[in-house]
């Protein structure tokens, strides 16, 4: 089998990417180790960038995002008792986020590639990228006990973090930044009203929390805990105490509490691998960059590299101007960093990360400081929204 460009991994930007290139008529093949059921399982994310959000709809997938989604305005910081609110809208120029989860996304990308003719292969096993540092790189996968090899002249490797295309690059060839935080976060789904219409970040003493929502009646909820916590210590009612702790009292008052529907502990993490492109191969989304989720930045980040690697790609077939994909690295880099910054700061301000009494103190002083200021408001609100896309040329 043969295309042009071979994508590996089914997630959001897998299927982003395949998406954008087939309405361009560049052929492209998705090879997914998982089955379809398993990749609509994973419950991830909910707050889409406006960037993002017009990548969909280019990509012919965002009409249930348009019609069931939430446009958020704003979301409120929550410490020292009180709530400050950023005001997103008003301070970026008419930015706002959409509150839609993941899993709809990737339910909604999967349609369309279905209605596109996309090819999409799942349960190919033992996937290997091969000979991208040449001319004709080729992927070769197991399918029903069968080997098979793909033909392509560019690989996607948009596997995530624990993928096969970050580990089939030579360990001498790419520096990794990382940075692993001695905390996590349990989360719980319930079907209750979100407490409030817009996210709330809170800092606390205990800990941090997060409120935030699916939909009208999907709620998720987080609180900061130790990694060496188990699931299994957290029944619903300990749950819901916690979070009740760490807010304040107007917020407590509509609080709906109701049995979890699903109840999970994620460790938080910083990476970055650098380059990204090795040859003919590129690496995509969390294969390259993993944000910890204080920043709302790990979805939004791919849908990043997507464009960028999309209107890379379109140049290539179209102008014949492949010198360009030489610049892939630089261009998504600029802009992963300063991400990684702003979900580093988020994480670093809202979280108890010691007992240090000056360390909290600083906390509160930067809180007062940034909710106090025009300018550190704005700061804020352009992160958040997320910052423009590098330009192509």
């Amino acid at each position: 089998m043969k295309t042009k460009v071979a994508i590996i991994g089914a997630g959001p930007s897998g299927l982003l990417l395949g998406q954008l290139l087939q309405r361009q008529g560049i052929d492209n093949v998705i090879l997914e180790a998982k089955t379809p059921e398993y990749v609509l399982s994973r419950i991830r994310a909910g707050v889409l960038e406006q960037g993002t959000t017009d990548l969909l709809r280019e990509a012919g997938a965002g009409e249930r995002m348009d019609r069931e989604g939430h446009v958020h305005e704003g979301f409120s910081l929550s410490f020292n008792g009180r709530r400050e609110r950023i005001d997103l809208k008003e301070l970026t120029g008419g930015k706002t986020v959409m509150v839609y989860g993941q899993t709809e996304v990737t339910r909604d990308l999967m349609a369309a590639r279905e209605a596109a003719g996309g090819l999409t292969v799942y349960e190919a096993e033992n996937v290997q990228p091969l000979d991208f540092h040449g001319d004709s790189p080729r992927v070769r996968y197991t399918r029903d006990g069968e080997t098979h090899e793909l033909e392509c002249e560019y690989i996607a490797g948009c596997d995530g973090f624990h993928g096969v295309t970050r580990k089939s690059v030579p360990k001498e060839a790419i520096t990794c930044f990382e940075r692993v935080y001695p905390f996590g976060w349990l989360g719980i789904l319930s079907r209750t009203p979100p407490v409030a219409p817009e996210l709330i970040y809170a800092n606390h003493e205990r800990g941090f929390a997060l409120c935030s929502m699916r939909s009208d009646m999907l709620s998720r909820y987080y609180v900061q805990c130790s990694l060496a916590e188990r699931v299994e210590d957290w029944s619903d009612e300990r749950f819901w105490e916690e979070l009740k702790s760490r807010l304040p009292e107007d917020v407590v008052a509509n609080l709906v509490t109701g049995p979890s529907i699903e109840k999970s502990i994620a460790p938080l993490r910083s990476f970055v691998a650098e380059p990204m492109k090795f040859g003919r191969m590129f690496l995509v989304g969390d294969a390259a960059h993993i944000v910890p989720p204080t920043g709302a930045k790990g979805l939004n980040l791919a849908a990043s590299d997507v464009y960028t690697l999309y209107h890379l790609l379109r140049k290539r077939y179209q102008e014949n101007r492949e010198a360009l994909l030489d610049r892939y690295s630089e261009l998504c880099l600029r802009r992963i960093w300063k991400a990684e910054r702003f979900s580093w700061w988020m994480t670093s301000i809202l979280h108890k990360l010691d007992d240090d009494a000056f360390g909290r103190r600083i906390q509160m002083a930067d809180l007062e400081y940034f909710t106090g200021s025009h300018a550190g408001r704005t700061t804020i609100a352009e992160n958040y929204v997320g910052l423009p896309y590098e330009r192509i040329e």
